[in-house]
């Protein structure tokens, strides 16, 4: 059975990421195809990347580094949560990205996205960034503007299909995540 990350990709302050990733995490646990687990930018405490060697060679001195390329290292596949800042993702989640590589490979991940768009911008730098990592991106996505699932910002009202929705991803991500596991051996 593979296991799931579903990352909360922001770490601002007041951020309503957290709780996207909260609901993100219950619905999935309630399938028995995948382990789900909720995993947040703002535990790991990353700061602008410090490594001295570039992450391609797996070779981490720091200790937030060595933490965070452990944690990754667990999972099959990836849910990103991500607000859209500026139309684009937010830099935490970049830096996060950025700070490893080997552990990222060949793996899948699926996207849900926050914003006055519903994020969509965001999802589309996630998915080049994605793709320079070795991760292979599902199809489906889960856009929510905050116009329709936040009616009363910042409180997160997902409209009615949104879980049939997010099931769309899940099972994509599901069969994928599943699948590459035969590529890493």
């Amino acid at each position: 059975m593979p296991r799931i990350a579903v990352i909360v990709g922001s770490v601002r302050p007041g951020r309503v990421t957290r709780e996207v990733a909260e609901w993100v995490h219950t619905v999935a646990s309630k399938r028995p195809e995948a382990d789900y687990e909720l995993v947040d930018l703002s535990d790991f405490d990353l700061p602008a990347y410090d490594e001295a060697l570039p992450p391609q060679y797996g070779k981490y001195e720091n200790a937030h580094t060595k933490r965070w390329a452990a944690k990754i290292g667990e999972f099959d596949g990836f849910v990103f949560v991500t607000p859209e800042y500026n139309h684009s993702a937010p830099a935490a989640l970049k830096n996060a990205l950025d700070y490893i590589y080997g552990e990222w490979n060949n793996k899948a991940a699926g996207f849900v996205s926050i914003g006055a768009a519903g994020g969509v911008r965001a999802v589309e730098h996630l998915r080049q960034i994605a793709s320079e990592l070795q991760i292979a991106t599902v199809q489906a996505q889960l856009p929510l503007p905050v116009s329709v699932d936040f009616p009363s910002y910042p409180s997160f009202s997902p409209s009615e299909t949104r879980e049939d929705e997010l099931g769309r991803v899940l099972d994509q991500l599901e069969t994928w995540a599943t699948a590459l596991k035969a590529v890493r051996g």
